[in-house]
């Protein structure tokens, strides 16, 4: 206590009320890392303030040195700023607010300035900071208030209008966003017509005139600010209905962050109300200084700022693959007849992809060409896929599993969690059937045209070393495994890139332009316009899908390659591929090797990680995006074990 004793008095002492800008800052930050010390207790943390009030409460001489200084702070520093615009981004675009943020990470501030939103960073940048100001009761801030800035009987104190200057500056805000073309036209047609926000400033200016009234009473006064919640309210709800536009089309990253900004500046005017207002204006006070300090962490967090404004295009992006996903569903005995054809087709398909691979690897490119080359050889394999109709196994879970997680929201008792386990046995089977279909096609379709080209050219696509090679490539011994999880990844990320460039082109109406733009139907003619924007329409998230994903199968480990990573891809399709390639060359004897075995024994596998890994990570994002994180999981996964113990076969065949 009596070190403690101690750095107060040396605080006190050094209290200059003429010292410089940077120097009379420093107290300040000086006097709240005092405060600050007892952390984590915020009882501890409130009795050093109270110490400090005491302190100068009896110390008349040191009180003046105070009441100086504040008076100082305020003539230099506009705390209106921080009151109304802390917290909100200086410019309207997104990409500009992370710059901004990373800003605040990576370069320190200095004390010698007169932004007070600077300035209260410096001052309370951590989270307890929060906590002890929450604690501080309405009598210690009352007698803070006094100590500071003594109140004068029937005059307008300085905080009262500074709460409504800040409220003024907010309303501005407001109105300047509510009339941006972007936000207006995509508001609901009943919001439009009453334009809530045509009158917002007048409500402010109403409000003004009655707490600065020498005359004021209080029904006046109150009438004027319920005017305003109601114009508030009105605003908000305006701003809401520009989400139902997005239910329909697409979602802007850009006009979702102004939408949030907006909405979050409307909070903050009915913040400032509510103390500017209060019977106990000391304790809304603190709840004010708290929420800030709260606001700054946040301020100069990149990921709260990519997570709060992605979460709907996450959420659009889950929905629409969710769509797709229930293509891949099998549920009968037809349907999954069905896929086996499919996947079979997509077998065949890849096993001439293969051979492609092994001639463009005799061309001896340059490793980014090298890559670019079998990536366009694996993009042009899965687009001729989609269009024959047929599939690829591993192109599949990323895709069901935001199917799956849509279901999960409907979980209320003991039919609808069968029902879920009746799904789960529905989509197990589906990719058993996919990827049997692919694997028992590819591998000798591979090995067949492989001694074809053998006969016609007189010689095998490989020498014996080179199939040695791609055999110990795909061993288990080796790190397959950890490439099958990668690659698990990039089939991941393809889905992502499909929901993201058909959530793009149906926000940018890309087929009404092709079907109506004067240009385009001169070049193409009405009717094929037509067809192409309803093709386009139709495919444009499968296309995005295999195009984006045979580039990242190639692409990738060349660019890992560049930086030492030694990246690769299993894909288990394509692995059976070359397995039935290298075969081909090595003859009977294969079948005498060890290295033959371990890379065959790599494909269960190299499937199950290729499709747990893209699944698990899809059905994350759609948990999150559909809200249901808080499901009870244990009955689920007791119900999967309970169908597992019974009725195992039906995890395999209708």
């Amino acid at each position: 206590m009596k070190r403690t004793t101690l750095d107060l008095e040396g605080l006190i002492a050094q209290l200059n009320p003429e010292a410089d800008l940077a120097q009379r800052h420093l107290w300040l930050i000086h006097l709240f890392e005092w405060i600050r010390a007892p952390k984590p207790s915020t009882d501890l943390a409130v009795e050093r303030v109270r110490t400090v009030v005491e302190a100068f409460e009896a110390r008349p001489e040191a009180r003046a040195r105070l009441q100086a200084w504040w008076l100082k702070l305020i003539s230099t520093v506009d705390i209106t700023a921080l009151l109304a615009d802390f917290g909100f981004a200086p410019r309207t675009a997104m990409m500009s607010e992370v710059a901004e943020r990373m800003r605040y990470k990576l370069l320190p501030s200095t004390p010698e300035t007169v932004d007070a939103s600077e300035l209260f960073m410096l001052a309370l940048p951590d989270e307890f900071d929060a906590r002890w100001l929450h604690a501080v009761d309405a009598e210690l801030m009352q007698r803070i208030a006094a100590l500071i800035a003594p109140h004068e009987e029937n005059t307008v104190s300085f905080w009262e209008t500074s709460l409504l200057d800040a409220i003024t500056y907010c309303a501005g805000q407001i109105l300047s966003s509510g009339f941006a073309p972007e936000l207006r036209l995509r508001m609901s047609e009943k919001d439009r017509e009453e334009k809530p926000f045509h009158a917002l400033i007048h409500d402010v200016e109403n409000l003004r005139v009655e707490v600065l009234l020498p005359l004021r009473t209080n029904d006046r006064r109150d009438a004027a600010a319920a005017r305003l919640r109601e114009r508030l309210d009105a605003c908000r709800a305006a701003v809401a209905s520009v989400y139902s536009y997005f239910e329909a089309e697409g979602i802007s990253v850009g006009l979702v962050f102004r939408l949030r900004q907006l909405r979050a500046r409307i909070l903050r005017v009915r913040r400032l109300l509510d103390c500017l207002l209060a019977a106990n204006r000391a304790y809304e006070t603190s709840e004010l200084l708290a929420n800030l300090v709260s606001v700054g962490i946040e301020r100069r967090s990149v990921r709260a700022l990519l997570s709060t404004n992605t979460s709907l295009l996450a959420a659009k992006v889950a929905e629409r693959s969710a769509e797709t996903g229930e293509h891949y569903i099998t549920r009968d005995g037809s349907e999954y007849r069905r896929m086996l054809a499919k996947a079979a087709g997509g077998g065949l398909v890849m096993a001439f992809t293969t051979l492609a691979k092994f001639a463009l690897y005799a061309l001896g490119l340059s490793v980014f060409w090298s890559g670019l080359a079998a990536g366009l050889n694996y993009a042009i394999s899965f687009v001729l896929i989609q269009m024959l109709h047929f599939t690829v196994a591993t192109k599949q879970p990323a895709m069901t599993a935001p199917a799956m997680a849509a279901k999960l929201k409907d979980l209320q008792n003991e039919e609808s969690i069968t029902a879920f386990v009746d799904e789960v046995a529905h989509l197990v089977r589906s990719q058993v059937a996919a990827i049997f279909g692919n694997v028992l096609v590819v591998g000798p379709a591979a090995l067949l045209l492989s001694l074809g080209f053998a006969r016609l050219a007189g010689h095998a696509p490989l020498d014996g070393p080179h199939a040695v090679g791609v055999l110990s490539s795909l061993s288990l011994l080796g790190p397959s495994v950890l490439f099958a999880a990668f690659t698990g990844v990039l089939l991941f990320v393809s889905s992502l890139i499909a929901g993201g460039v058909e959530n793009w082109f149906v926000l940018r109406r890309i087929d009404s332009v092709i079907r109506f733009n004067p240009a385009i139907t001169r070049a193409l003619g009405s009717t094929r316009a037509n067809r192409w924007a309803l093709f386009l329409r139709k495919n444009i998230s499968g296309l995005a899908s295999n195009i984006s994903l045979g580039l990242m199968l190639g692409l990738v480990p060349a660019f890992a390659g560049f930086f030492g990573l030694g990246l690769e891809v299993r894909h288990v399709t394509l692995s059976t591929g070359q397995i039935g390639v290298a075969a081909a060359t090595l003859g009977w004897e294969a079948l005498h090797t060890h290295i033959f075995w371990w890379a065959v024994a790599m494909l269960p596998f190299n499937a199950a990680l290729n499709v747990g890994v893209s699944f698990y990570l899809a059905f994350r994002v759609a948990l999150r995006a559909h809200n249901v994180s808080g499901v009870d999981r244990s009955r689920i996964y007791a119900a999967i074990r309970r169908r597992m113990w019974r009725s195992p076969l039906s995890f395999f065949w209708p």
